[in-house]
C-alpha cells in the first residue's frame, strides 16, 4: 500500500514518516521493473519456442556438459521419432548408430567442440525404429555471459535423399565417362578417316593450284614478253640503224635516239607496274592531303581528259591526311582518269572525289578484306560505258584489258591495286554496263604529327640541274657497265667523281679523299653491302650525303615495302635526268640549271686505285 509522509509536531518523527514514504515508492518501481522482465522473457521464451517448433526440418537438440539431453525440438520429434520425455536425460549417444557408439564418437565430437568451437557431424544415424539416415549437422558449445561452457547444441538435418543423389550421379558420371571413352575412340577413329580424306583433297587441290599457278604463269609471262619484244625491237632496231649510219659518217640519227630512248623507257615504266601489282616496289609514304594533291593535279588531268571531256572535283571539307607514297597516289589517280577516258570515247564527265570514312567491321571485314577503321577516300567516277559483272571481275588481273591492241599494256588497274594494297588500303570497283564506273581507294588515316606542313612536291626543273668541279662523288658499283655510265653521267653534269667496284676500295678512297661530298652506292653486293658501307662510311664521316641505288625490291634499306627513315634512294634504271635531279636534292644546293659542263672547268672521273 502507499505510505503517506506523517505531520506531526516531532521533525524526528516526519523524517520517519518522510523515509518510509521514499522506501515504498523505490519498492513499488523495483517490482514494476521486475514485473516488465518477467513479461519479456516469457515473451522472448515464446519466440524461441515458436522458432524451434517451426524448424520441423532440422533436429535442434540441447545437452549438458555430461552428454545428457536437456532440450529436444518438434523437429528433433519428427525426425528422430522420440517424444521428449523418452530422451530428456539420456545421453546423445543414442542417436548414433551401434558402430559409433563402440568408438564413443559423440563424446569425441563433443570434445572437438569445446576445443574448436564446432565439429562437424556428417554420417549415418539412427531412429527410434533402428533405422538409418544421413544426417549433416555440427556440435555448438553452448556459455554463459562469462564465456564458460554450460552444454552443447547439436543440429541435424536428413540429407539421405541428397546423398543417395549425389552417388546416383557419381555413378552415372562414372558410366558416362566410360561411355565418353568409347565414343571418343569412335570420334578418333573417324578423325584418322577424315584426316586422310583431307590430305587426299589437299593433294588434289595442290594439284589444281599448281595447274591455276601454271596457267598464271603463261598469262603473265605472255603478255611481258609481248610488250618487252616491241619495245626491245624498237631500242635494237634503232640501235642498229644509229651503228649502220654512224659507220658511213652520217650523223643524223636524233630520231633513232629518241625511238630508242623512248622503248626503253616504256620498258622500265612496265617493269615498275609489274612491281607495283606485285606489292614490292620501294614507297617512301608520307602524310598526304588528298585535297590539296588533287587539286594540284588539275592541270596535269586537264591536258590528259581532253577539250571534250568535264573534270569536276567534290573535295571534302576537314578531310584527313592519309600516309601514302605521294608520287605513286598521283600516278594511281592518273592511270584511274585515263581508263574513264578511254570508256567515254564520246564525252562525258569524269569525277573526282574525297571523304573520311570510318569503316565497321561488317563492312570492312566482310566486305573489304581490310582491318575496320578510319580510312580516306579519293573515288574516280566516269559517265562511260561500264563493264560487265565478268569483265570487273577480271579488272585487276595483269595484263587484262577491254582496250584494243596498241592502246593499254593491261597494268594501269593492276598497279594501282598493288600500290593500295602495300600501302595498307583497299581497292573497290563499281561499275554497271551503260551506267559508268566507280573506283574507290581506301587509305588509312594518319594520325602522326598533322600540324607538320606538307613540303609540295617540286615541279621538275626546265633544264638539267648541274654539278660543281669541287663537289666530290663517289660511285661504289660492282657491276663495270653501271658503274661505267654513272661516272659518265655524273661528270657529264659537271661533278668530279671517285668511283670503287667494292666497300674496301671505296673505304680507302673516303679515307684519302676528304673532300668526298656524296657516296652514291649499289645496295646488293658481293661481301659487304651497300647499307653496311654505308654505316660504317658515316661513322668515320658523320656529315658525309648518302644516295642508294638498286634494281632490287627487297634489299637492307626497304622493309614491308616501304623506305627505312632518313634514307635517299633511286632505282635501276635511271636517266641522266633523273640522276641529274635525285643528286642535287640529296646534297641540298643551290642548282645550277642549264649550263652546259664545256662551258665551265671541266670535271673529271678518277680511276679506282688498283690494289
Amino acid at each position: 500500500e502507499p505510505v503517506v509522509p506523517l505531520a506531526s509536531p516531532l521533525r524526528e518523527a516526519d523524517a520517519v514518516g518522510a523515509a518510509l514514504a521514499a522506501a515504498a515508492a523505490e519498492l513499488r518501481t523495483r517490482e514494476e521493473a521486475r514485473d516488465r522482465a518477467e513479461v519479456a522473457l516469457r515473451e522472448s521464451e515464446a519466440r524461441q519456442r515458436l522458432v524451434l517448433e517451426s524448424a520441423t526440418d532440422y533436429a535442434i537438440i540441447t545437452a549438458g556438459l555430461d552428454g545428457r539431453v536437456t532440450g529436444w525440438s518438434a523437429g528433433a520429434r519428427n525426425l528422430l521419432g522420440w517424444d521428449p520425455p523418452e530422451v530428456i536425460g539420456h545421453h546423445l549417444r543414442l542417436i548414433f548408430t551401434p558402430e559409433d557408439q563402440v568408438t564413443s564418437q559423440a563424446e569425441a565430437e563433443m570434445g572437438q567442440a569445446l576445443a574448436r568451437g564446432r565439429a562437424g557431424d556428417d554420417r549415418w544415424h539412427i531412429r527410434k525404429d533402428d533405422s538409418r539416415f544421413w544426417a549433416s549437422g555440427e556440435f555448438q558449445p553452448l556459455r554463459d555471459e562469462a564465456g564458460g561452457a554450460i552444454g552443447f547444441l547439436k543440429i541435424l538435418r536428413d540429407r539421405t535423399g541428397e546423398r543417395a543423389a549425389s552417388l546416383a550421379l557419381q555413378a552415372l558420371n562414372e558410366t558416362l565417362e566410360e561411355r565418353v571413352a568409347a565414343r571418343t575412340a569412335d570420334l578418333s577413329e573417324a578423325n584418322i578417316r577424315m584426316i586422310a580424306e583431307m590430305t587426299r583433297r589437299e593433294d588434289s587441290e595442290d594439284q589444281l593450284r599448281q595447274l591455276q599457278k601454271m596457267e598464271a604463269v603463261g598469262q603473265l609471262t605472255g603478255g611481258i614478253a609481248h610488250d618487252f619484244n616491241n619495245m626491245l625491237a624498237v631500242v635494237i632496231g634503232s640501235l642498229s640503224l644509229m651503228r649502220r649510219r654512224l659507220g658511213r659518217g652520217d650523223v643524223d640519227i636524233g630520231r633513232f635516239v629518241d625511238a630508242a630512248m623512248e622503248g626503253a623507257t616504256r620498258a622500265a615504266a612496265l617493269t615498275q607496274r609489274l612491281l607495283a601489282f606485285s606489292r614490292q616496289q620501294p614507297l617512301a609514304p608520307e602524310p598526304v592531303d588528298a585535297n590539296k594533291l588533287v587539286s594540284g593535279m588539275s592541270e596535269l588531268l586537264h591536258r590528259t581528259l581532253g577539250e571534250e571531256l568535264r573534270l569536276e572535283t567534290v573535295l571534302a571539307a576537314g578531310l584527313w591526311r592519309t600516309h601514302a607514297d605521294r608520287s605513286q597516289l598521283e600516278n594511281a589517280i592518273v592511270n584511274l582518269a585515263v581508263n574513264g577516258r578511254d570508256a567515254m570515247e564520246h564525252g562525258g564527265r569524269l569525277t573526282i572525289e574525297t571523304a573520311n570514312c570510318h569503316l565497321d567491321d561488317a563492312y570492312a571485314t566482310r566486305h573489304l578484306g581490310m582491318p575496320p577503321g578510319q580510312y580516306v577516300l579519293v573515288a574516280v567516277t566516269d559517265t562511260g560505258t561500264g563493264m560487265a559483272p565478268e569483265v570487273a571481275a577480271k579488272a585487276f588481273d595483269p595484263f587484262f584489258t577491254t582496250k584494243p591492241v596498241g592502246r593499254g599494256t593491261g597494268l594501269g588497274l593492276s598497279q594501282v591495286y598493288g600500290f593500295v594494297r602495300q600501302s595498307g588500303g583497299h581497292l573497290n570497283i563499281h561499275t554497271e554496263l551503260g551506267q559508268g564506273t566507280t573506283v574507290k581507294l581506301y587509305l588509312p588515316r594518319f594520325v602522326g604529327e598533322a600540324e607538320v606542313a606538307e613540303q609540295p612536291s617540286p615541279a621538275p626543273p626546265r633544264t638539267l640541274p648541274l654539278g660543281d668541279r669541287r663537289e666530290v662523288i663517289l660511285v661504289v658499283e660492282d657491276e663495270d657497265r653501271v658503274r661505267q655510265f654513272s661516272v659518265e653521267a655524273l661528270v657529264e653534269l659537271g661533278y668530279t667523281v671517285l668511283q670503287a667496284d667494292n666497300a674496301a676500295t671505296a673505304l680507302r678512297q673516303l679515307d684519302a679523299h676528304p673532300e668526298i661530298a656524296l657516296l652514291f652506292t649499289d645496295i646488293v653486293m658481293p661481301d659487304v653491302n651497300g647499307r653496311k658501307l654505308a654505316d660504317e662510311a658515316l661513322r668515320r664521316r658523320p656529315d658525309l650525303k648518302v644516295l642508294f641505288t638498286t634494281g632490287y625490291t627487297r634489299n637492307a634499306v626497304v622493309h614491308n615495302g616501304v623506305l627505312d627513315a632518313g634514307v635517299n634512294l633511286i632505282t635501276k634504271p635511271f636517266t641522266l635526268e633523273q640522276v641529274a635531279t635525285r643528286v642535287r636534292g640529296v646534297l641540298g644546293m643551290p642548282v645550277e640549271a642549264g649550263v652546259p659542263p664545256m662551258e665551265r672547268e671541266t670535271p673529271k672521273a678518277l680511276a679506282t686505285p688498283k690494289e
